[in-house]
């Protein structure tokens, strides 16, 4: 019996970002030869920023959304905290750059909290970004080399950073809130949190959620199962199993059916149906080059 066999061309390049941790990743993409369909992009601790480099970025908070009329479609995406996926549409072709932005980066990249971005699929990226964001995606697309792409976006945002001296900072006690949740890797209570910055939970969380859009609970969450997905990912790379009660130990969940309500809530699916669906993608290297636009 005959068998359709599909042959993909795939390139990902990683840059070192080196703007003191406001960029926690940065990655050069082009993939051809694909199957078109649906790609679940899933929630992480980061923003997203994507140059498109072949036509837009489309897709919805739901699948129907994004193969509808009321699909958002943009050449530059600015995706903020979210807590469930969202739906991109596969190409049989893409390539562009895409970046995990440090939450608490948001004033000094974007001229805004990452509360503000919260609550939408994406952001129009020139919204976001003005004329100086247009102009840097119309250059990246005249350029030829990943260095050349990589050293244009790196100029354009530290100018974006020396634009940001008057824009108000982050306050102390959120930035280390966020630290204190990245340190535990979601882990701890937030008593504990609230007791180590000094505040009730209550003022805690009023605070980090008007800066980042999400309560502390919520951003611990997302922590916690980022890395647990990151462990799943590891094992899927180097052809086993993943042991999921393991990670769930390793984790912080309760048991393994904490961790498969949260596979639910941020993925749609549970942790075989995702695996079943991403582990071609998990194998090529998809999800080895920092956070993806997990969107």
């Amino acid at each position: 019996m005959a068998t359709d066999t599909v042959s993909v061309d795939q390139e990902m390049v990683r840059m070192t970002p080196g703007l003191g941790g406001m960029v926690v990743s940065a990655v050069g993409y082009r993939i051809a030869g694909v199957r078109t369909g649906l790609h679940r992009g899933l929630p992480s601790p980061y923003l997203t920023l994507i140059f498109s480099l072949d036509g837009p970025v489309t897709g919805g908070l739901t699948p129907e959304q994004a193969r509808g009329p009321g699909a958002f479609r943009a050449d530059i995406v600015v995706g903020g905290l979210q807590q469930a996926p969202a739906y991109v549409e596969q190409p049989e072709r893409e390539s562009g750059v895409q970046l995990a932005v440090h939450p608490l980066a948001a004033r000094a990249l974007f001229g805004m909290p990452a509360a503000e971005l919260t609550g939408h699929a994406v952001a129009e990226g020139t919204d976001v970004l003005g004329r100086a964001g247009a102009e840097v995606h119309e250059r990246l697309r005249e350029q030829d080399r990943w260095e050349e792409r990589f050293a244009t976006l790196t100029d354009f945002l530290r100018r974006q950073v020396a634009r940001a001296p008057d824009t108000p900072g982050v306050r102390d006690e959120v930035g280390e809130a966020w630290a204190w949740l990245a340190r535990h890797h979601g882990a701890g209570t937030l008593q504990g949190l609230a007791a180590h910055v000094a505040l009730s939970e209550r003022r805690l969380t009023t605070l980090f959620r008007a800066e980042t859009g999400l309560t502390p609970k919520q951003a611990a969450r997302l922590m916690r199962f980022d890395r647990a997905k990151a462990q799943v990912v590891a094992a899927v790379s180097a052809h086993n199993r993943p042991d999921l009660a393991g990670v769930a130990a390793d984790c912080g969940y309760y048991d393994h059916s904490h961790l498969v309500r949260d596979f639910r809530q941020y993925t749609g699916v549970n942790p075989t149906a995702w695996l079943a669906e991403e582990c071609r993608n998990i194998q090529a290297g998809g999800h080895r080059n920092g956070p993806e636009w997990d969107a």
